[in-house]
C-alpha cells in the first residue's frame, strides 16, 4: 500500500505478446474459413537450422494448457507458453513472392539469422 512517503511504481505497459499484420490477417481468415475451418494456428519455437530456433506453426483444433492466447484483428492465434520470451513484440506478416509465399516473423527479439534465413537466436 502507497503512502504519502512511498510513492506507488508506475508500470510501463507490456508490448502484446504478438501482432498481425493485414496481410496475415487476411491470409489467416482464408484458412480459418477452408482447408483449416473450427482450428486454430499455434506458433512456437523449435531447436533448428545453424542459428538454433525455428518458428513452428501448426493448426490445432483447441488450445493447450501450456498456450497463450492472442486476439488481434478479429482472430485468435495461440503461442506456446515456452517460446512467448522469444516472440514478444512480434509482428507475423504474409509474404507472396514470385516464387513463394508463406507467413514471416518481424521479431525485435532476434540478433541475427542464418545465411538461408529459415532460423535465427536472440
Amino acid at each position: 500500500m502507497a503512502t504519502a512517503e512511498t510513492p506507488t511504481k508506475t508500470r510501463r505497459e507490456l508490448p502484446p505478446l504478438m501482432r498481425l499484420s493485414e496481410a496475415a490477417a487476411e491470409r489467416l481468415r482464408a484458412l480459418y474459413g477452408k482447408a483449416e475451418e473450427g482450428k486454430l494456428l499455434r506458433i512456437g519455437v523449435k531447436t533448428k537450422g545453424c542459428s538454433g530456433m525455428a518458428y513452428d506453426l501448426d493448426f490445432v483444433d483447441a488450445p493447450g494448457p501450456g498456450d497463450e492466447v492472442v486476439k488481434d484483428k478479429g482472430l485468435t492465434i495461440l503461442v506456446d507458453r515456452k517460446a512467448s520470451l522469444y516472440l514478444i513484440g512480434t509482428v507475423m506478416d504474409y509474404e507472396m513472392k514470385p516464387m513463394s509465399a508463406g507467413f514471416t516473423f518481424v521479431n525485435p527479439n532476434e540478433k541475427g539469422r542464418c545465411g538461408c534465413g529459415e532460423s535465427f537466436h536472440v
